[in-house]
């Protein structure tokens, strides 16, 4: 298979990239391995939705890909998944695509400017309904979650996030990389790694390396698996 594996940076790959055989140099923006039958494209996106948008549409308009898998660390809303936890994200959508009127937050349905089911919306969502069937991945927690352009990092803001749509993570790519890969037909997975609960910013009780090396783990094994 030729696979596009998609990251933000590549601090989020720094053990995978080592058994992909990279070398110690900083890897370009795009770069190709090949691992057991697999042609592996490494693509570094840089953080946010407009990078991550741009440069897999650019990607996928190049080349033609079997699979597509965004892997990388996330933020969690629910306690249940500690920092350290892998999941699959089945179910993303850009939370903070709307307007403000004074308290209340209005979606682009309300707005009248989005149909709630245009392709590849669904009730406003980006969902992957039909995810690869690979072992790995069909064990991993699938959850819903979100992708900002600002990390929560206040009580206010976090409560009213989780009552508008109840997410269970949170990315800075997710949704632009499902956006991309659903408009171009090809089949997707969004593997993420906790590094931290959602609250207050509170770097000390991040577990970066932690999520990275899970990470590294379990993306190794879909690879191995397909």
């Amino acid at each position: 298979m030729r696979i596009l594996l998609v990251a933000a940076v590549a601090a989020e790959l720094t053990p995978l990239l080592s058994k992909l055989g990279a070398a110690s140099t900083p890897p370009p923006r795009r770069s190709r391995y090949a691992y057991r039958s697999h042609d592996v494209d490494v693509l570094f996106t840089g953080v946010g939705m407009v990078a991550a948008a741009a440069w897999c549409s650019r990607a996928l308009t190049e080349q033609h890909y079997d699979l597509a898998l965004n892997v990388g660390v996330c933020g969690s809303f629910d306690p249940a998944f500690e920092p350290g936890a892998v999941v699959h994200v089945i179910k993303d959508r850009i939370a903070e695509l709307g307007a403000e009127d004074g308290d209340r937050f209005l979606p682009l349905v309300e707005l009248g400017l989005l149909d709630q089911d245009r392709q590849p919306f669904a009730r406003e969502e980006l969902i992957n309904a039909a995810p690869p069937r690979i072992g790995p991945l069909d064990a991993l927690p699938a959850v819903a979650g979100i992708t900002v352009n600002t990390v929560h990092g206040d009580e206010r803001s976090i409560l009213a996030v989780v009552q508008r749509f109840s997410p269970q993570v949170e990315t800075m790519e997710g949704a632009a990389f499902m956006y991309a890969c659903m408009i171009h037909d090809l089949p997707f997975a969004q593997i993420r790694a906790v590094s931290n609960l959602v609250e207050r910013r509170n770097r000390p009780a991040w577990r970066m390396p932690l999520a990275i090396d899970r990470l590294a783990v379990g993306t190794l094994r879909l690879l191995e698996t397909l």
